[in-house]
């Protein structure tokens, strides 16, 4: 008896891409620095709040590339002078990704706070229906 996946099931044809993206989201490993939230703020929109105390604007990036939202973090080098007695704020480069649905987009980031807001809308696709005509052969 053969196993039927996502991609070979007779009645789910064209859902490749959603395999691919699913062991996509497996791979990307994510640590857990830094610290995230992701919560749904309307029935279409939703906000993804990263908390990057001591980066400033220019230290971080926000791309999306091919439905995947990647998140980076990068500080100077001015801190190589200071010594530190104790050091428990941390203050490395990272990156976060996340995969964003079909139809999902960046409506807006901005950073308050010490936290980085990234908001996400869904847009809604038009309703289609299409009347195929049937051919004589």
């Amino acid at each position: 008896m053969t196993k039927l996946t996502l991609t070979t099931h007779p009645f789910l044809l064209g859902f490749d891409q959603l395999e691919r993206l699913v062991e996509r989201t497996a791979k990307s490993g994510n640590d857990g620095y830094p610290p995230y939230n992701i919560e749904q703020t309307s029935e279409n929109s939703y906000r993804i709040t990263l908390a990057v105390a001591g980066f400033a604007e220019d230290d971080l990036s926000i791309t999306v590339e091919d439905r995947q939202l990647v998140v980076r973090g990068r500080q100077g080098d001015a801190e190589e002078e200071r010594v530190f007695l104790h050091r428990g704020i941390a203050a490395r480069q990272f990156q976060k990704s996340f995969v964003l649905a079909e139809g999902v987009e960046v409506d807006k980031a901005a950073v308050e706070n010490g936290l980085l807001h990234i908001d996400l809308k869904r847009t809604e696709p038009d309703t289609i229906v299409q009347t195929i005509p049937i051919n004589r052969t």
